[in-house]
């Protein structure tokens, strides 16, 4: 007996494995590891109080999740297609905290915090100027109300170039 055709919207895709993604992951995660290893060694804190070991630590762990996930996406399908590379959100999301980090001493943690906002809405091309503007005042009374008022970090809320 034979076997049936398959049929014309049954197509059989040959699984591929990307190596440069899967070398990139394994760097991330090899790299994550050796840096939560060596942040073990410092002071953790608490979460309220954290010490000089406990950021390391976290984004550490974050990295090598990163690196997992960039080793579950080097398995691809063979066929599918890889889109554009994204520009216009790479330098958007890349000057934001350029900004913030030149802005928040003069300007003060309120200005510094909504420029970058609008700043970084722009790398979405279906960010329109009126809910960029939205966006960026929620996000700053938001980060005024976390930063500011909950967790009392001492920063100035409006810099020196701003005072009158």
């Amino acid at each position: 007996m034979s076997r049936p055709e398959p049929h014309t919207g049954d197509v059989m895709r040959k699984m591929t494995f990307d190596t440069t993604n899967a070398i990139c992951g394994l760097f991330f995660i090899i790299s994550g590891a050796l840096f939560a290893a060596q942040s073990l060694s410092v002071e953790l804190g608490s979460w309220l109080r954290i010490g000089p070991g406990g950021l390391p630590l976290v984004l550490s762990i974050l990295l090598a999740l990163l690196g997992v996930i960039i080793v579950i996406q080097a398995l691809r399908v063979e066929g599918e297609p890889i889109g554009k590379l994204a520009w216009r959100g790479m330098l958007f999301i890349l000057v934001a905290p350029i900004a913030f980090g030149l802005t928040v001493r003069p300007l003060g943690f309120v200005p510094a915090i909504f420029l970058t906002s609008i700043i970084a809405s722009f790398a979405s091309f279906k960010m329109t100027p009126l809910y960029a503007l939205g966006l960026s005042v929620l996000l700053t009374i938001f980060s005024v109300i976390v930063f500011s008022y909950g967790l009392g970090l001492p920063f100035e809320r409006f810099g020196p170039m701003l005072r009158w």
